[in-house]
């Protein structure tokens, strides 16, 4: 089995350039493949790769200026989910467009998985779903406001928007409960929430990730499957791989019913997609579906194959 960190950490990097050469070297001697993103905010991303090697490339991590606390979303595969290694330098980690937010200096109460089906459930608390739309689509925590948003990016300006209709007009505001897929935008959204002046906002430790870890299914409020940018498309309760593929037309996640439709045709488009690209746009995500399958055939990784979307 491939062991898979996701991980990310808050951090003060003077020089994340100097960081990024060491880094990559290491996982790249160690057949890890993933994607870990450097900024002056700290570090983000998910690899893979035997548990040793991972255990190697963590230690190294651990020894970055902030990061010795360090926690690691461990899941397993059976084949490698990604398909190179990439270290790059970003202005953040997660990117929200808004310069003067700052976790290290004020960020709402984390709440453990296992005290958060008592906090959703208040009947004085509001529970935003921070992430993008066509995730929110194959799984939520059940009564989740949905942004609709197509990018963490857009998530100011839609708070911003709806502030009034959100928290309501009177003098006890509710409590805002947070949560996105292993813990880092919901992070930044309640220190960006805290600078708009609020005061009880809440996010869930370790994301759903770790909440459907942690959680039993029978005690679960999670409906659905929570999709990961990985090959594994989306994962359940216990983080066993979900029933979702990845149209490598438009990156969108797939569910089984979608794949039996007409429109759904493997390695080139989905009933999302199917009417937004031409022939030659079709031709060329079929030619390199069979050249995917022929690298499979061979045990290799085809280099071309389409990414996830980005968070």
């Amino acid at each position: 089995m491939i062991r898979v960190a996701a991980l990310y950490r808050f951090a003060r990097f003077p020089d994340p350039v100097a960081l990024r050469a060491p880094l990559l070297d290491l996982c790249t001697s160690s057949a890890i493949k993933g994607t870990l993103l450097l900024a002056r905010e700290g570090i983000n991303g998910t690899i893979a790769g035997t548990p040793d090697a991972i255990e190697a490339v963590l230690a190294h991590i651990r020894t970055l200026p902030g990061c010795a606390d360090l926690e690691v979303k461990d899941s397993q595969a059976e084949t490698m989910p990604f398909h190179r290694m990439k270290v790059r330098l970003k202005r953040e980690i997660v990117t929200m467009g808004e310069p003067d937010i700052d976790p290290l200096t004020d960020v709402g109460h984390y709440v453990k998985p296992a005290e958060w089906n008592a906090l959703i459930e208040r009947p004085d608390t509001i529970v935003i779903d921070t992430r993008n739309d066509y995730e929110v689509a194959i799984g939520s925590f059940a009564g989740a406001i949905d942004p609709k948003t197509h990018s963490f990016s857009e998530f100011p300006a839609w708070f911003r928007a709806h502030r009034d209709t959100l928290l309501g007009g009177g003098a006890e505001k509710p409590k805002v409960a947070m949560f996105c897929t292993g813990g880092i935008r919901c992070e930044k959204a309640t220190a960006f929430l805290k600078a708009e002046g609020l005061d009880e906002v809440y996010h869930l430790h370790g994301g759903i990730l770790k909440y459907l870890e942690d959680v039993p299914a029978a005690d679960s409020r999670w409906e659905g499957e929570c999709f990961v940018f990985d090959q594994r498309v989306a994962v359940t309760h216990g983080l066993d791989i979900g029933t979702h593929a990845l149209c490598h037309g438009c990156r969108m996640p797939v569910g089984p019913a979608d794949r039996q439709s007409p429109l759904y045709v493997e390695g080139v488009s989905c009933p999302a997609c199917h009417g937004t690209r031409d022939a030659e746009q079709r031709a060329g995500y079929a030619e390199r579906h069979r050249q995917t399958l022929l690298a499979q055939g061979r045990g290799e990784a085809h280099v071309g194959a389409v990414p996830p979307p980005k968070p």
